[in-house]
């Protein structure tokens, strides 16, 4: 592997979902790893330490935990935050509620622990759901939601709940059917759309943008928008991060859809597209419901299955 100096930059695209599985409350972390020239670090271990920072982006260090981590072809790599080799602290007892807290990420890219600083980011409302103990149902006393995780509602399930700084309550309902199970991103393969179309959390945004783009025929996303179904008219094709919170509640949302004539379960065998484009301008990010990690570098001209989702 090419030596690589300390002016080296990192691009991370970070994904945070609650994880259901062992460790009991943990997080999905995916990056992406690119050298200063663009080029992914591909096929290699590398070390990560990984800090959760209390009040602000120096703040104290209250966790610390060590990882080795493999990137694939692409220079992605997939690790649980609180699945680690902690250093010091312990995950189970901050109180994510009681203030502002901050992911800090090292990386030695030879695999060993001689970690270079690459950046701090805020931790937003996913840890909260921590807080509460619980990704799945988050009505219930105390938290003063009309609605509830797994409830048929709005032309579909509801997959997701949060209020905004007016305490206006809001939510995330996925369809009750694929809209296809083979169907290209987009016919226009090899031209990005471009940041209109990377937010890894507003896919009404990143859809709006590629059914925009010049040429444009026929895409994911348009079949989201142009769906009638169950009589609403704002559907579109979930963002990368959307997806994500989707398959982590996958259990809520089955339970509820096997109880209704007609509608499909989402299935883990298979890989589903999201409006989320790449930095590549030939792949997008897809989700892949087997193991429940983003897809990064999948072709636009594959053909995936699509499910719309929509807000309220």
């Amino acid at each position: 592997m090419k030596k690589i100096s300390l002016s080296l930059f990192i691009l991370f695209l970070l994904i945070l979902s609650v994880n259901a599985q062992v460790p009991p409350y943990g997080f999905n972390y995916s990056a992406i790893a690119r050298d200063a020239s663009g080029q992914a670090i591909a096929s290699t271990n590398i070390g990560i330490r990984l800090s959760i920072l209390k009040s602000s982006p120096t703040g104290n260090a209250i966790y610390i935990e060590n990882h080795i981590a493999s990137t694939d072809n692409f220079g992605l790599f997939n690790i649980i935050i609180g699945g680690g080799s902690i250093v010091t602290g312990n995950m189970n007892v901050i109180e994510w509620s009681d203030d502002i807290y901050y992911l800090k990420v090292d990386m030695d890219v030879n695999g060993g622990s001689n970690y270079v600083f690459m950046g701090s980011t805020q931790f937003l409302s996913v840890p909260y759901a921590l807080h509460a103990k619980t990704a799945g149902n988050l009505a219930g006393s105390g938290n003063n939601f009309m609605h509830f995780i797994g409830e048929q509602f709005g032309g579909g399930v509801i997959f997701h709940l949060w209020k905004d700084d007016q305490g206006q309550e809001h939510g995330l309902i996925v369809d009750l059917v694929n809209l296809n199970t083979s169907h290209v991103w987009s016919n226009i393969d090899q031209t990005a759309v471009g940041p209109a179309a990377q937010s890894t959390f507003d896919g009404f945004a990143n859809s709006t943008a590629i059914i925009g783009q010049p040429g444009h025929t026929t895409s994911a996303a348009l079949l989201c928008m142009n769906s009638p179904n169950q009589s609403q008219t704002d559907w579109y094709l979930p963002a990368i991060d959307e997806l994500s919170i989707l398959w982590h509640q996958r259990f809520n949302v089955n339970k509820t859809l096997a109880t209704i004539p007609g509608a499909a379960l989402l299935s883990s065998a298979n890989q589903f597209w999201s409006s989320t484009e790449g930095d590549d301008p030939e792949l997008v990010f897809a989700f892949d419901f087997l193991n429940g990690v983003p897809a990064y570098g999948t072709s636009k001209n594959n053909t995936l299955y699509v499910r719309a989702i929509r807000s309220f």
